[in-house]
């Protein structure tokens, strides 16, 4: 069965499509792939996440390490962005790439840390609470509310980008949660002692 840190990183490492529901219902999703891929050279638990859009998934528009690891809060995933991340777009797809990356490569996300915590036959998590998960869209600063269920074949996803100043919505889904469904699995990468 394996400790609920295996278990988060086996159900996480896959690629993920929300085709069906970018099909169904075209004006409030677009078709976006997301994939999960370990990091072995990294510390153990982190994976190489990129998401893009369908057409063209060698162009993310977000690209990060997450690192499953547990602390005091218990299950979490830390959230680090990548210096220079240019240079490993479209890396999901040739783990020799993913190999280049290094630690000193690595920024951690202040205030963007994930807590998770387990649902059923998945896990559920959110970014902690404080408003200070600062991102950068469209020429302005938001702080991001994310949240996420996985399970052994979907992911479901929302973010959403709020005013620091009023609180205000200022983009993001609406309409509910993006749904993904496991298209390809990539857990038999996963070093046995993780």
């Amino acid at each position: 069965m394996g400790s609920p840190r295996r278990r988060l990183l086996e159900q996480l490492c896959a690629t993920f499509s929300n085709q069906a529901q970018a099909l169904a219902n075209p004006p409030l999703y677009a078709h976006i792939q997301v994939v999960f891929r370990p990091a072995p050279q990294l510390a153990a638990g982190s994976l190489l996440l990129e998401q893009a859009y369908a057409l063209d998934p060698t162009q993310p528009y977000r690209i990060r390490v997450l690192r499953v690891c547990e602390d005091s809060r218990g299950l979490i995933i830390e959230n680090k962005a990548i210096v220079a991340e240019q240079r490993f777009h479209g890396a999901t797809a040739d783990p020799s790439r993913i190999a280049a990356i290094r630690e000193d490569d690595l920024c951690l996300l202040e205030g963007c840390t994930y807590l998770v915590e387990p649902d059923g036959a998945g896990f559920c998590g959110e970014v902690e609470p404080g408003c200070n998960c600062r991102v950068q869209r469209k020429g302005s600063e938001a702080y991001l509310v994310s949240s996420f269920r996985v399970g052994p074949e979907h992911l479901e996803t929302v973010d959403q980008g709020f005013d620091p100043v009023t609180h205000s919505h200022l983009w993001g889904c609406l309409a509910g949660p993006f749904a993904f469904r496991v298209t390809e699995r990539f857990c038999h990468e996963l070093p046995p002692d993780w």
